[in-house]
């Protein structure tokens, strides 16, 4: 059996979004891979700590993942609460489960603070995007993780099967 992938657990359908929504993902290969016992489900967001729900949270000043990571910018709630410290366990207990179960390839929610991949919100809490990465997205990269967003399953199977 080709290798496994880590999946954001709202894509595969749980209600853990910080409303105690889910995303579910509907793909026939996303499909294909949880009945071959390929996909790895975890919510970093509740690894690092948090609840559901919980309040909205993103990365400050449209900055990133990579600030986040870096030191040059925060991840904050919606009432002004600096959350970085979670959101930085978050990802590192993700790359953990990634080791763990022999994953080198990771399908992520886009948007999220945590997740996503391509973009992320900017910060002002008015839905304004922009583009970029979320803490574990770009921790998950820089430890040798491919990261794909929850539009780009296409490409994800071109690259695994």
């Amino acid at each position: 059996m080709a290798g496994k992938i880590l999946i954001s657990a709202c894509l595969a359908g749980l209600p853990v979004r910080y409303n105690g929504s889910a995303k579910p993902l509907l793909h026939d290969a996303v499909e294909r891979w949880k009945a071959e016992g390929r996909l790895v489900t975890l919510c970093p967001e509740l690894a690092g700590g948090f609840q559901v729900p919980r309040p909205p949270a993103e990365i400050e000043n449209g900055l990133d993942g990579d600030d986040v990571l870096d030191g040059r910018a925060r991840v904050v709630e919606i009432s002004g609460g600096d959350v970085s410290a979670a959101y930085i366990d978050g990802a590192r207990i993700a790359l953990d489960v990634a080791h763990e179960n022999g994953c080198r390839h990771a399908l992520l929610i886009d948007g999220s603070p945590s997740c996503g991949s391509s973009f992320v919100y900017d910060g002002s809490f008015s839905g304004l995007k922009h583009a970029g990465q979320g803490v574990t997205a770009a921790f998950l990269r820089r430890n040798g993780i491919a990261v794909y967003s929850d539009r780009e399953v296409d490409q994800l199977v071109d690259a695994i099967g």
